[in-house]
């Protein structure tokens, strides 16, 4: 507990910090289920692909070492669009090539997980390749307490923020997150109302890979680093923080990617950084046991989105 008391600023500004990317990816994994009732296990890779396009665009610009003023921010700017464009386009193939067939076919979900495993392993393989590079200079703007403020880190926050804001009124306010609304809540309705579902299933996944490609950047910011299996662990702690929140649910997967965020840095202060991965399993094995419904599931279940 003294290293918990003592570490407890700094813990809290880098939960925040990772919860803020743990977040963005879980809202692909709360869209695809809320509409479909499918967990898609190959959003770590749509996430991996997009730390990738990253990488290769600052290849491309021969960006050499930290950038400062209109230089940093037209290279971020760039990065972003490469790895949102590659995340996206990554999950649209997926739901062509590896859900929509089976979906047409109305075989079961088992099928689906399995397409959706075997898709993964695929893009692992293909991705085996390099690492990252550092843009941006880490400068310490301030201190709370014994935690330091960078400017990566309010970089991730702000910039998840922002997406999960952005997506939230999309979905809520404009005619086509309507359709997504109107298909979570009764696809067959939903049909006979005009809502094209093919249209609304290829929105969802582009939509999670909109915000994956995000989050690749930003991981890539804070992080600095990238492998061909970088998704996996990721991912597993997006689809727990997605289940904290509730499953289906937005502003459920903001909350539990920040909360998830959080226990894991304070337990990582508590019980040490070996056991920090372990600390985010038993929170999803406890989630599961004690409210399967997540934090906000059962408020919002009605409409999961």
């Amino acid at each position: 507990m003294h290293h918990f008391v003592t570490l407890f600023w700094s813990s809290t500004i880098d939960g925040i910090t990772i919860g803020a990317i743990y977040a963005l990816v879980a809202l692909g994994y709360t869209l695809v289920y809320g509409v479909l009732q499918l967990i898609n296990f190959a959003h770590s890779e749509v996430f991996m692909v997009g730390t990738f396009a990253s990488l290769f665009t600052l290849h491309g610009l021969g960006v050499k070492g930290p950038q400062t003023g209109i230089v940093l921010i037209g290279v971020l700017l760039l990065c972003a669009l490469a790895a949102m464009g590659a995340s996206a386009t990554t999950a649209f193939l997926l739901e062509r090539v590896a859900y929509r067939p089976l979906r047409r076919r109305t075989t079961s979900r088992l099928a689906a997980l399995i397409s959706a495993i075997g898709a993964s392993f695929f893009i692992q393989e293909v991705f085996a390749l390099r690492y990252g590079r550092n843009i941006l200079n880490k400068t310490v703007l301030f201190h709370i307490g014994s935690g330091e403020v960078r400017t990566d880190k309010v970089l991730v926050v702000l910039a998840a923020i922002v997406m999960m804001i952005l997506l939230d009124r999309f979905v809520g306010t404009s005619r086509l997150g309507r359709g997504i609304r109107a298909t979570a809540q009764d696809p067959e309705m939903a049909v006979l109302m005009g809502v094209n579902i093919d249209r609304v299933i290829v929105l969802t996944f582009i939509l999670g890979g909109l915000m994956a490609g995000v989050a690749a950047l930003l991981f890539g910011t804070f992080f600095e680093v990238t492998q061909y299996n970088i998704g996996f662990l990721l991912g597993i702690k997006a689809f727990t923080a997605a289940v904290l929140g509730g499953i289906g649910n937005l502003r459920g997967a903001l909350i539990g990617g920040f909360a998830l965020g959080l226990i894991e840095s304070y337990g990582a202060s508590i019980f040490g950084a070996q056991w920090k991965d372990v600390i985010a399993f038993v929170v999803l094995v406890l989630v599961l046991l004690v409210r399967p419904t997540g934090l906000l599931g059962e408020q919002l279940a009605r409409s999961r989105i």
